[in-house]
């Protein structure tokens, strides 16, 4: 054990143990403190949570290193105070604040309404829980200069998170987010935090922004006509005990979609999320009930989200009548596809016309844009880079659509963070107008590879929990820098791009070349001969090393298909074996 880090632990900790402090964290605290395991204080006390690409996010309990009043109270009132500096010239500022279904987000979200009025800044708060984006199309509706989410996104029921947004209603980058923490860290003391509030300065909202944020999303129909065709089209969709039963129903239905087949159970709103492992839409284990009741049914397609609804999962028939889940690279393939081949159809796509993909997301969708005349652009991981590039193109050109392989879509302006309620609707909306063409998803997937190339994609996450795994996640990063590897499934290794240092590296040639990102990023890529792709990077909200790897096959006939998964699978198999990855 490292009795430097110990020491320092229970330093803090001890500050833990004052009247500023409520009973309950006293003892808890207190109790770390005399336990002859170390470990639970040290990953309790061993960091302060700090904002990563998706916010603060840690699980629930006692110390600077997990989500409580204390650290919640800290971070809003480190917002508050940069709020009040950077917009002291306006009369009032206003924030919004919203929360998912976890156990404390109520609370958390009140908490956090409390602070900011106790700063003499506006809230609207709304009256229950409400899905991510609607959080973010507030800000933006209401004209305000901030606003907070309380949510853990699909993490284990243990997590909760503090997600900061910017004026423009999108996730905080630099200069913002380093200011905020630069403010947070100035809280040296809880008795710098104002919790005493003031509710003339706190105003319910609900269904005043329900209303303006459903009529939004149904703007974004283009083929009212195939709708009216499928209306009955079986549909299930469960909101995995989340946010998603709020919106998602009733914008489905406003669509004119008119069979919507629920999952009763997971209807249920729970921050305990009874009836699955992980409240995941990636992960089969949290379609398994809804696919039952689409194979009962008979159903077309199933869909779901995370707890918050911003992610999106979907599951397709395949010609044998088994249902697969797409991975979000093929549903933000799907997404791409449509819009533009629509707007084609409509006759109004434009070479100003524009869609968004992370660097790590399939390049599949680079070739349907490229092959259309529309630009394509590359951006980090989360959507706040992808609202990044809208905020810089706003009045350059038209966006599409944007999105990332981790199962997340935004087909519209006015949210500014993904969105899985216009997204699912969207989604509905794809299978009525390739069912007109005597289609179904899963065949639509066929044929957009057909068309542009058959990609296959596999995310792998390597979890290092506390202080001991990040420091291995640290010195596997220096490893693949300092000896990258020269093949890879018997392909040669022709470039490498890493965004720590915005370096390029053409292994053919041994030139070097400036990647033209915003800002760097722990992010390393290789690249082969034969058009595979391997990015690696550890994540910004959990502890984990993420691999992800895409590669290419020759599809000749669409008769292929499932023996081409076969292949690409094996070859995936091969690379993150020569990777050292389990």
């Amino acid at each position: 054990m490292d009795e430097q880090l110990l020491k320092v632990c229970e330093e803090k900790a001890r500050q833990w143990l004052g009247p500023q402090y409520d009973e309950e964290t006293r003892a808890q605290v207190k109790e770390m403190l005399e336990a002859e395991d170390k470990t639970p204080l040290i990953e309790a006390f061993y960091k302060d949570l700090e904002f990563g690409t998706g916010g603060l996010r840690g699980i629930m309990g006692p110390g600077s290193n997990r989500m409580n009043v204390y650290t919640v109270g800290a971070a809003t009132q480190g917002l508050a105070n940069y709020l009040n500096d950077c917009f002291k010239d306006l009369p009032q500022i206003s924030v919004v604040v919203g929360h998912d279904v976890r156990n404390n987000s109520r609370k958390f979200a009140e908490l956090v309404a409390d602070i900011f009025s106790a700063n003499g800044i506006k809230v609207y708060l709304f009256d229950s829980c409400q899905p991510t984006p609607e959080v973010s199309f507030a800000i933006r509706h209401l004209g305000c200069q901030s606003g907070v989410n309380i949510t853990a996104s699909h993490n284990p029921k243990e997590y909760n998170g503090y997600k900061a947004y910017w004026s423009d209603g999108a996730q905080m980058i630099a200069p913002h987010d380093v200011e905020t923490i630069n403010y947070v860290n100035a809280i040296k003391s809880v008795d710098q935090i104002k919790f005493e509030p003031r509710k003339e300065l706190i105003q319910i909202v609900g269904e005043d922004i329900d209303r303006p944020y459903l009529d939004a999303i149904k703007t974004l129909s283009l083929s009212p006509d195939s709708i009216r065709r499928h209306k009955d089209m079986k549909i299930v969709y469960t909101p995995i005990h989340g946010t998603g039963t709020r919106l998602t129903y009733r914008s489905l239905a406003e669509w004119g979609f008119e069979n919507i087949i629920h999952v009763p159970e997971q209807d249920v709103q729970s921050g305990e999320f009874p009836t699955v492992v992980s409240p995941n839409p990636e992960n089969p284990e949290a379609m398994a009930m809804a696919i039952d009741v689409a194979r009962r049914e008979g159903a077309s397609i199933v869909l779901a989200a995370d707890p918050d609804a911003d992610r999106i999962g979907v599951v397709v028939r395949d010609k044998k009548g088994d249902y697969k889940l797409l991975n979000g690279n093929q549903i933000c393939m799907i997404f791409i596809y449509y819009l533009i081949t629509r707007h084609a159809e409509l006759g109004d796509l434009s070479n100003t016309d524009y869609v968004v993909k992370t660097i790590v997301t399939t390049e599949t969708i680079k070739r349907i844009a490229d092959a259309n005349g529309v630009k394509c652009f590359d951006c980090y991981t989360g959507f706040k880079w992808i609202a990044d590039v809208m905020r810089n193109m706003e009045n350059e050109g038209r966006y599409l659509g944007g999105g990332e392989e981790s199962f997340g879509f935004l087909p519209e302006t006015f949210c500014r963070d993904k969105d899985s309620v216009s997204s699912i609707s969207l989604m509905c909306e794809i299978a009525a107008w390739a069912a007109d063409q005597g289609l179904n998803l899963y065949e639509l997937v066929i044929d957009i590879y057909a068309k542009y190339g058959f990609s296959r994609e596999r995310g792998i996450s390597i979890v290092r929990p506390g202080k001991s795994g990040a420091d291995e996640i640290v010195a596997m990063m220096k490893q693949f820098r300092e000896n990258p590897p020269q093949t890879l499934a018997g392909n040669k290794v022709t470039a490498i791009k890493d965004y720590s240092d915005l370096n390029c590296r053409d292994l053919v040639n041994g030139s070097l070349t400036k990647l033209n990102f915003p800002t760097t990023s722990n992010v390393l890529q290789f690249f082969t001969e034969n058009g595979d792709k391997v990015s690696i990077r550890p994540s910004g909200t959990e502890p984990k090393i993420k691999f992800y790897i895409e590669v290419r096959e020759d599809m000749k006939d669409k008769a292929e298909y499932e023996d081409l998964i076969a292949k690409a699978e094996a070859h995936i198999d091969q690379i993150l074996s020569d990777l050292g990855v389990k």
